[in-house]
């Protein structure tokens, strides 16, 4: 087996990561060290999350940089302050017996002023996130002539969360850089396209399958109506008593509203995104960092950069729009060799993704019963019951009291204090769980949902978008149209925050929205259409006025007022849109 010493790492290195306690590198770190060491070699590097990238591309940079020279010679951008945060803390570790290595985290939410004061002090690495870094370039307080390494860390993420044009831009000003170095969990076009553009036949290596995911990694799936989510999340966190884990979901507005509900119902949650402040974000991830949490909820963006030993479980509230999001939502667990769960709570209509993901992470997905309350209350039970045998005794004066306890207890039987036990600890659960209804939705032979005699019928006349739209109205959903799409400075998440607040429903009555450039559908329960459309249409936005009207038997044409500037002259047909591919 490969060690350390054998990468050709030198001995303050290597005494470093003795202290440290690794023992073997892993692959990717086997793998690209003795190529990055040369310096001078474009580098992609495509693996999971959880696989050592970190130690992969910072070792060797440890080992280039100049000590003596006290400017930027490395530049190391990633998606988000906790990752930012995260491979400053690695580095520190790394330079422990290296004297005169100076590195410095930009990020925002911190003060600027700061970290400009520290830049001038002198420092040879610099980790940045893209729009920080921007900031800096454009006050001219930092100098990125001489940086000699840039790496690209998370590049997938960071293009997914659009930061292209930060990145070209970066890139284009390190004219004199010697070597770019790029690592992803996935390579979409867009990395590809970074790689083709900037790199010099690069050196390539992948470990593990292409986009695929951990492979001990157990994913399960369950399958209950939108509006019973919460409770199926309820019962999948009180069936998994030792669970440690990560909830995400789409928007901040429900990870705040679920970790606010779940912390009346006494669980230990809080809540990670981005209307925090930097010492909020702090505070939560060194409660969830030391286990005074149990649970962490947080949106795709705020999770960027959680590297924290033991979770064992990610449960995805919702599934991503982005079915790449997925892998490093479920990178989370399974980390450093460990073995970990992903739980998805998914309606009928998102089991064509669940196919989806299964090809593109090479594994299979395990559909599972959410537990009944009666499944729930034995588990807990039995948890506790194994706890009570394992506790340690042998500190303490017990003793003392023995003869006092026995004398309290000796008209009761052995029987009768395990069930007083059992009413004192589960007394609520029992309760809670008495009359619990099932929560599963039910599918028939052909796999289609089969409750109060809705079903999804997979006919092959039509369409398959056509189907899909009948689908769902025949579930008691319609479509509405809206004259505002992606020219109007919406994505998917804030343009469901714009209609929700605005309509002030609740997310449970929604289904898919197909948003488009000058337009968007919005899939939505019909008893609730009306009061949406009422709630929204005649409204403006940005100066003009917004049309809302139903998709369910042809649209109606905006009025030349409510239209978009840049539709004047161009001939639309309004009509149930294609199903956009997942």
């Amino acid at each position: 087996m490969t060690t350390f010493e054998a990468l050709g790492l030198k001995a303050e290195i290597l005494q470093s990561i003795t202290d440290l306690g690794f023992v073997n590198p892993t692959p990717i770190q086997e793998q690209a060290i003795p190529v990055l060491l040369s310096g001078t070699t474009d580098f992609v590097g495509l693996a999971q999350t959880g696989t050592g990238k970190t130690a992969a591309f910072g070792l060797p940079l440890m080992q280039l940089i100049n000590a003596a020279d006290r400017f930027p010679q490395a530049l190391i951008v990633c998606p988000t302050r906790e990752l930012c945060l995260q491979i400053t803390n690695d580095l520190f570790l790394y330079k422990k017996y290296l004297k005169g290595v100076n590195t410095e985290a930009v990020y925002g939410g911190a003060s600027i002023t700061m970290q400009i004061r520290n830049l001038r002090q002198g420092v040879q690495i610099v980790v940045a996130t893209p729009g920080r870094l921007i900031d800096l370039i454009e006050r001219k307080a930092i100098d990125l002539q001489k940086v000699k390494y840039v790496v690209l860390d998370e590049a997938d993420e960071m293009l997914n969360m659009g930061f292209r044009e930060d990145i070209d831009f970066v890139l284009k000003n390190t004219i004199n850089r010697e070597s770019i170095w790029l690592f992803s969990a996935t390579m979409p076009p867009e990395v590809r396209a970074i790689s083709k553009n900037f790199m010099t036949s690069p050196k390539e290596i992948t470990v593990g399958k292409k986009n695929s995911g951990n492979v001990n990694i157990d994913h399960q799936y369950y399958l209950t109506p939108a509006h019973q989510r919460y409770e199926a999340l309820k019962r999948l966190i009180d069936f998994n008593p030792g669970m440690y884990g990560i909830i995400f979901t789409r928007t901040k507005v429900d990870a705040q509203e679920i970790s606010e509900r779940l912390s009346k119902a006494g669980y230990e949650i809080e809540a990670l995104h981005g209307d925090l402040t930097q010492q909020q974000r702090d505070r939560v991830m060194g409660r969830f960092r030391t286990k005074a949490l149990q649970l962490l909820i947080a949106t795709d963006v705020a999770a960027r950069g959680i590297d924290v030993d033991g979770i064992t479980h990610v449960i995805n509230y919702e599934l991503p729009d982005d079915i790449e999001v997925y892998t490093h939502r479920s990178g989370r667990t399974a980390r450093a060799g460990k073995s970990g769960i992903c739980l998805s709570i998914c309606h009928t209509r998102e089991t064509f993704k669940i196919r989806q993901l299964e090809k593109m992470v090479n594994a299979q997905f395990h559909k599972t019963d959410i537990p009944s309350g009666k499944d729930v209350c034995r588990k807990q039970f039995f948890h506790f019951m194994d706890k009570l045998i394992q506790t340690d005794i042998s500190h303490g004066d017990y003793e003392t009291y023995l003869p006092d306890l026995m004398q309290k207890f000796e008209t009761v039987t052995k029987e009768e204090v395990l069930q007083r036990v059992a009413a004192l600890e589960f007394d609520h659960f029992l309760k809670y769980y008495e009359n619990a209804e099932d929560l599963n939705t039910k599918l028939d032979s052909r796999g289609r949902r089969d409750e109060n005699g809705r079903t999804s019928p997979q006919s092959d006349n039509g369409s398959r978008s056509e189907r899909t739209f009948n689908n769902r109205r025949d579930n008691g959903f319609t479509r509405l149209f809206i004259n505002l799409g992606t020219k109007d400075g919406f994505y998917k998440a804030s343009f469901l925050q714009f209609i929700l607040d605005e309509s002030n429903l609740k997310k449970e009555t929604l289904g898919k929205i197909d948003m488009r450039e000058m337009n968007s559908w919005i899939e939505i329960d019909k008893a609730e259409a009306g009061r949406m459309i009422k709630a929204i249409d005649g409204k403006k936005h940005n100066n003009r006025i917004i049309r809302m009207n139903e998709a369910d038997g042809g649209f109606k044409r905006p009025t030349d007022e409510g239209r978009h500037p840049a539709e004047e002259g161009r001939k639309r047909t309004y009509g149930p849109p294609r199903e956009r591919r997942f």
